[in-house]
């Protein structure tokens, strides 16, 4: 009988070969060239035009944002790592997102807070579960809004722009949703009927290998739901909260670059944008997320406007994670290198 267990990572950060600086560059630019492709040279004029308060609180709220998750992971470590303080944990949250925004499909970030928490003493085994249990809050807030947001585009007099579109993107997403959701309540079954001659699909190694990944992720969220209560809802407010300012940023920019738009459209565009995104070969989806989240706020502002507005969004909300992150990153990783040279010598 399979067990949920996690092998045991390597103690090394992700290796960074020339390609990875290359699509890094890439990622960096590609709000520029989309900006310029939207918007021209009116659209980089309504860059410099945008109010200095704006950003400010912009990156004020980003600042909070990253504490808020720092305050999490305390939380959920419980002190199993150690004494960690609030700047302690705000230093491994923002190596690790770095790590996450730095890479294509975030494949660093995972490797690297079970690394980082490692060097704190912490099996990779139980770092693992921490992480998962990071994922399933993340998980638990999506389902509840995109419950909600499928309802109020169904059931209300909402006047979106290409309303027919939106709502058949979110019955999809909210099918796909139910259909992990079940497909985790019913792993035991699948995985023995998976095991039946006429069934069999997958290599005997590969299937092996999908259904150690699947228990771990259910055991995560059955270990998940049998927290205590407070520490739970604690931890879902901290969630919920972190979103909520998170998916503001993209509101406060088209408020700045001169735009209107309500607050639940700017937060509809930002998670249908950020799904579409997982299709960018490039770090933190650059390039499908600017051209989503641009192609969704045209209908209701010019095209520069929309266009400076993508632009300053992803500056807080993508580039400052990659400027804030990449000193703790190397900081981390030379810590980590000097450690084993002593443990060598």
């Amino acid at each position: 009988m399979l067990s949920p267990r996690t092998a045991e990572p390597r103690r090394t950060l992700p290796r960074w070969r020339p390609l990875h600086g290359l699509l890094i560059v890439l990622a960096l630019i590609a709000p520029l060239l989309v900006t310029a492709w939207l918007g021209g040279i009116e659209a980089l004029e309504g860059v410099k035009r945008f109010p200095l308060d704006v950003v400010g609180l912009m990156v004020l709220i980003a600042f909070l944002c990253w504490n808020l998750n720092a305050a999490r992971l305390r939380l959920m470590l419980n002190g199993r790592a150690g004494h960690l303080g609030q700047f302690r944990a705000l230093s491994i949250e923002l190596a690790s997102k770095f790590a996450l925004c730095a890479t294509p499909g975030g494949s660093g970030g995972p490797p690297t807070l079970l690394v980082l928490l490692s060097q704190r003493g912490l099996p990779a085994s139980r770092g693992a579960a921490v992480f998962l249990l990071d994922q399933g809050c993340d998980l638990l807030f999506f389902l509840c809004m995109l419950t909600g947001l499928v309802a109020f585009s169904l059931l209300g007099e909402t006047q979106w722009p290409h309303q027919a579109l939106i709502q058949l993107a979110l019955v999809a997403l909210a099918l796909l949703a139910t259909g992990v959701t079940l497909v985790m309540a019913y792993l035991p079954r699948l995985l023995r009927y998976s095991a039946s001659p006429g069934a069999r699909w997958l290599s005997g190694h590969r299937r092996r290998w999908l259904a150690r990944r699947l228990l771990t992720c259910r055991h995560a969220l059955q270990a998940t739901l049998r927290l205590p209560v407070p520490t739970l809802l604690a931890m879902l407010g901290l969630t919920t909260a972190h979103w909520l300012l998170r998916y503001s940023l993209l509101y406060l920019a088209v408020l700045g670059a001169g735009g209107h738009a309500d607050w639940l459209w700017t937060f509809l565009t930002q998670m249908l944008a950020m799904a579409a995104s997982q299709f960018s070969f490039l770090p933190g989806g650059a390039g499908a997320a600017e051209l989503g989240v641009g192609g969704l706020l045209l209908p209701l502002m010019e095209r520069e406007q929309a266009a400076a507005a993508v632009l300053v969004w992803r500056l807080v909300s993508y580039h400052l994670y990659l400027a804030a992150g990449a000193p703790l990153f190397l900081l981390s990783a030379f810590r980590l290198v000097q450690r084993r040279s002593s443990a060598q010598t």
